[in-house]
């Protein structure tokens, strides 16, 4: 295949992208003008269903204006050769070719970001603000942005690096090195990053001693669930939306209350909520979800040993001859069907997951509490009622609250 080809199959890949998602986000937003439908009514008011259908609207016609402008410069630097163009700029200056991909890569993260800040302080602090959750300040996003390069810099270049090194060693077989590399990182990361990288940006506390605890305590005893980490973190201090999140397995397992969720809730809905939670580990959710990452991964490092050493795809972006940190640019446009479909399917089965990690809630708990409890996390987040059912399927890793509802009076 010529250079020239597989640049027209990389604009086309990328406009047929975006115009998929144009006309998803398109659909979504029509069926928000609907009515605050019957099954909806005792959960919403109509003053804070139509404001609701306002956050909607305002983010999706925001989105389309930094998502339309992020995509014409894409598509410019990539239909004119900007990517060889940079690799040029930094060749004369970094021999070699690894610190040389991890310049280019730094600096194209960065210029990205740059380009995207205008976007995202007015996101933080317009919409967000207008609409009632923000609590960042102008110091906290700042150190935010900072700690995130810091940290992106270090966990991101040590894999590229470990990645190049694999490449240029030890060839098309690098892939099966590379994903055991990267299987060890991930179960690292599931195991400790709220341990250890989380605190960088929030505090997290062990819920305290009292009428909570005890209450979840004695759920635990009861579904025989091995209570030993149980956690707050200060959501508070960057919005006030509300969520809870179970991360590690073994000993390293943890379930993770946002201090909202605690004040907007009473301790039977708590309990529900954690016992959703408890549902995800019941059902082996997590380890689910790992080991479909853990396969998927080594199979697109499989395809992409397949595409790694042709040099058309660097000459594809600008450059005069192979360079391994371009083709990983080019593969990953490539690759966008496939991961279109496994980001699906994994929609598909993380939807599923819900359904049961719902159903086990209300069988052992108070049936009533859980569906109490989501209703009220939907009014305070401003939750979209009626997401169009093609743009659930394609986007919604969670089914919609109505669908839940209905799901749990079977």
């Amino acid at each position: 295949m010529t250079p020239e080809t597989i640049l027209l199959i990389l604009i086309i890949l990328s406009i047929a992208n975006y115009g998929f998602d144009i006309v998803l986000e398109a659909l979504n937003l029509k069926e928000g003008k609907k009515a605050l439908p019957k099954e909806a009514q005792g959960i919403y008011e109509t003053e804070k269903y139509d404001k609701s259908m306002e956050y909607q609207a305002v983010q999706t016609k925001f989105g389309f204006v930094s998502g339309g402008l992020s995509f014409i410069i894409s598509i410019l630097f990539l239909a004119f050769g900007g990517f060889g163009w940079l690799n040029s700029v930094l060749e004369p200056h970094i021999i070699d070719d690894a610190f040389r991909a991890l310049a280019f890569f730094g600096i194209l993260f960065i210029a990205s970001d740059l380009m995207g800040i205008p976007f995202q302080l007015y996101s933080t602090f317009v919409i967000e603000e207008k609409f009632g959750f923000n609590k960042t300040t102008p110091k906290l996003f700042i150190l935010d942005k900072l700690k995130g390069y810091g940290l992106g810099a270090i966990l991101g270049g040590v894999l590229l690096y470990v990645l190049l090194f694999l490449l240029t060693s030890l060839g098309v077989q690098f892939w099966w090195v590379f994903w055991l590399v990267i299987t060890l990182f991930m179960l690292f990361m599931n195991m400790f990053y709220t341990t250890l990288f989380m605190p960088l940006f929030n505090k997290l506390s062990p819920l305290e001693d009292g009428e909570l605890r005890t209450a979840i305590e004695v759920y635990s005893k009861k579904v025989n669930f091995p209570l030993t980490n149980i956690f707050v973190i200060d959501g508070s201090k960057r919005s006030s939306k509300a969520n809870a999140f179970f991360s590690g397995f073994g000993k390293k397992k943890k379930v993770v209350l946002y201090d909202t969720l605690i004040e907007n809730h009473s301790i039977k809905e708590l309990v529900a909520i954690f016992a959703h939670e408890v549902g995800h580990y019941k059902k082996k959710h997590i380890i689910g979800s790992l080991v479909s990452s853990i396969l998927q991964t080594g199979a697109m490092l499989y395809i992409m040993s397949l595409f790694i050493f042709n040099e058309n795809l660097s000459v594809a972006l600008g450059a005069n001859n192979l360079q391994l940190h371009l083709n990983l640019i080019a593969f990953t446009m490539l690759y966008t069907p496939i991961s279109f479909i496994t980001g699906i399917l994994s929609n598909v089965v993380s939807r599923k997951n819900e359904f049961e990690a719902d159903y086990f809630a209300i069988e052992s708990t108070n049936p009533t509490d859980l569906p109490l409890a989501l209703k009220k996390l939907s009014v305070d987040n401003l939750s979209n009622l009626q997401p169009h059912p093609t743009y659930v399927f394609f986007h919604y890793s969670h089914p919609p609250l109505l669908k839940r509802l209905e799901a749990m009076k079977r």
